[in-house]
Order: C-alpha cells, then structure tokens, then sequence
C-alpha cells in the first residue's frame, strides 16, 4: 500500500523537483517545506499533479511547526545538503549532522514507515574532509535515532537543473584554459537524477529500509574525461592544464570568498577521492533498480544551449559528430 503522504525537505532544488514529479505522477501526496514560500512555491506547484502538492513555509529549525507536519506524514525524505559552509547557520554541522538528527528522532516520535535520508558516495574514505565528516555524523545520528531509516549515497547527480555540468559547460565556454586538479584522475559514476528518484521511489514503494545504499551511473568517468566530454558537447577546445597541488590550494583560497564559490578548500581535499562504488553496501543496481541513463546521451539533450548558434547549431554539431565517429 502506497504511503498517503511524503514530507519532503529539499524540494526545490534539482533532486527535489525530479522526485515531486516522480510521486505526483504515481498518485503520492507530498507536503514540501520551504523556508520562502513567495520565491519557492511557484516552482514548487508546477512540478506535478494538481491536488497532490503542499507547500508549507517553515524555519527547518522551527520544531513546534515540524512537528505538526510529521504528525500528518507517513515517511519523511531529508533532500538538504551544501557543498560549501555560508554564514547565517549553513554550515556543515547544523545542516548535514544537527539537522537530520532532528528528523530521524521526530520520524521515531511519530512512528513514520520510513525516514529516506540523502547523504554522498565516498565520505568514509574523505577524513580530512569537513563535508565528508559532517556527514558521516548526520549518517551515525540517524541510525541512532531511527535504526529503520535508509540512507542513499548518490556519487556526482546531473541533469538540464543540476549545478555540476551546467557550471562547467559555462566555465569551458569562457576559459581558454581549464585547470585539472590531481591530474584529472579522481573516478566519478554520474547518476542521472531521474535514475536516482527512481532509486527513492523505489525505496518507498518496496518497503526498503535499515540500509545505506551508494547510488551511481552505469558508467566510470573520471575528472579529465567528464570535462573532454563537455569539451566535445559543445564543440570547443580547451587547453587542460594538470595544476600543481600548492597553486590549487591559493586559488580555493580566494574562490571560497566568493558568495557562490567554484571551488574551495575542503571541495580540493574531497577531489583527492574516487567517487565510486565502495563494495561495503549495497548499490541501486543490487536492490533492482539499476540506472539506465548515459551521461553523453543525456547531456547531449541540453548542451546545445552552450554551443555557438544554441539550438540552431544542433544539424551542424551533429554531422561533425558523425563525421568523427
């Protein structure tokens, strides 16, 4: 039996507005908590069914208003994460440890069916990694709390919304030289978000929980191919340049100053890392739901918005295409 409603935290970012759709569209109800309503709700509405979305403006720390929502939830979904720490309380303690502690002992008070919390592939390994730890903690916290939870470890998530080839695309088209950090060789498995909301509905609709279970593509990239892909989407060339580590660390010094920086010191230190499988849990593929999407033909589907002409330099970068291949 298909759970009456979702409470969903995180539900306008790019993962969020994948899943609305994705339970909307399967006739699941889901309240979504944003902390502004008037810049919020009006994306929020228009990712799914009519009828079967709320949204409720709260203060994530605002326990007397939470607590009426989980009084009314059937499984609760933890969506929120940072890659970078912001002044104002978002940094990675209150946000990836305080944070979901909260949740995972309300969601055991209130005696939901589940708590699906989204964390990230390769933390065990990042110790020198303040996001990695922060998150290791929140992890250790919710099982504590609610032993029942199901905590996903997506590695790298990507789509037309995402903040990860949509920023390099933008940086590829305007650098004529691109740095490599560690030579390009740290190993990612891309996940479409699509594939990892059929992972969460998944999750819901078998009844999985009391796992963690590490999220990825079907297929191993590492960094310096990621960005030669780019390169080859929107049909530019780049020198790459490998940047020595000393020179990496000054300029993640002086990008993290930047109110939405393009990398900082603790993002260096969790590059040093493969994003991969670890073998230690169990993957999307071995509770089946296997991803299905390709990182080239999805990205292929919006890189034309960075190519020179856009969507009218679609035929000519085709036959290029194919005149290569």
């Amino acid at each position: 039996m298909k759970p009456k409603n979702c409470l969903i935290f995180g539900g306008s970012g790019q993962i969020g507005r994948h899943l609305i759709r994705k339970l909307t569209k399967n006739n699941i109800k889901v309240t979504v908590v944003t902390r502004n309503i008037h810049q919020k709700s009006y994306i929020i509405k228009t990712q799914g069914n009519a009828g079967y979305i709320d949204v409720v403006e709260a203060n994530i720390y605002d326990e007397k208003k939470i607590r009426d929502l989980f009084s009314k939830a059937d499984i609760c979904i933890n969506l929120i994460g940072i890659l970078f720490e912001k002044r104002k309380g978002n940094t990675f303690y209150n946000i990836h440890t305080l944070f979901p502690s909260l949740l995972s002992s309300l969601a055991k008070e209130y005696k939901l069916k589940n708590f699906i919390h989204l964390s990230a592939l390769g933390i065990n390994d990042a110790i020198d990694s303040n996001y990695a730890k922060s998150k290791l903690e929140g992890e250790k916290n919710i099982f504590n709390n609610f032993p029942t939870s199901t905590i996903l470890r997506p590695s790298i998530v990507y789509s037309v919304d995402d903040n990860f080839t949509t920023n390099f695309m933008t940086l590829l088209n305007r650098l004529p030289i691109f740095p490599l950090y560690y030579s390009g060789k740290t190993k990612f498995t891309p996940i479409h978000c699509s594939d990892l909301t059929d992972v969460i509905y998944g999750v819901i609709t078998k009844k999985i929980d009391s796992k963690i279970i590490e999220c990825v593509g079907p297929e191993i990239i590492d960094f310096k191919e990621i960005i030669q892909r780019l390169l080859n989407l929107i049909n530019k060339k780049r020198l790459l340049l490998p940047m020595p580590l000393p020179l990496a660390s000054l300029t993640a010094k002086i990008f993290q100053l930047l109110p939405n920086p393009i990398l900082t010191e603790d993002q260096l230190r969790l590059l040093k890392y493969d994003n991969i499988l670890s073998g230690k849990y169990k993957s999307n593929s071995e509770i089946g739901i296997p991803s299905k999407k390709y990182f080239n033909e999805e990205v292929k589907k919006y890189a034309y918005m960075w190519r020179e002409g856009g969507q009218f330099s679609t035929d000519k970068y085709l036959a290029k295409e194919k005149t290569h291949n």
